[in-house]
């Protein structure tokens, strides 16, 4: 995953903890705009969130942080 992707994640994460606490979910879609300019990457992500690991539709943006921050 490309490190600007993981860096818009992690910031993604960090504001909807910021504003709704540690229990929040988000989808995906979350890190994208509604208008879909760069479908390349939205699969790319798709593909890490759905194919590889099998995460549910809405999961816990702590969780998802700490996956991505756990990248290599």
């Amino acid at each position: 995953m490309e490190k600007a992707i993981k860096a818009k994640i992690i910031e993604v994460c960090n504001a909807k903890i910021a504003a709704k606490g540690e229990n929040v979910g988000l989808s995906f879609y979350a890190f994208f705009k509604n208008k879909n300019d760069n479908p390349e990457l939205l699969m790319e992500v798709a593909q890490w969130w759905i194919l590889e690991h099998k995460l549910d539709h809405f999961e816990k943006a702590v969780k998802i942080k700490e996956m991505v921050e756990s990248l290599n």
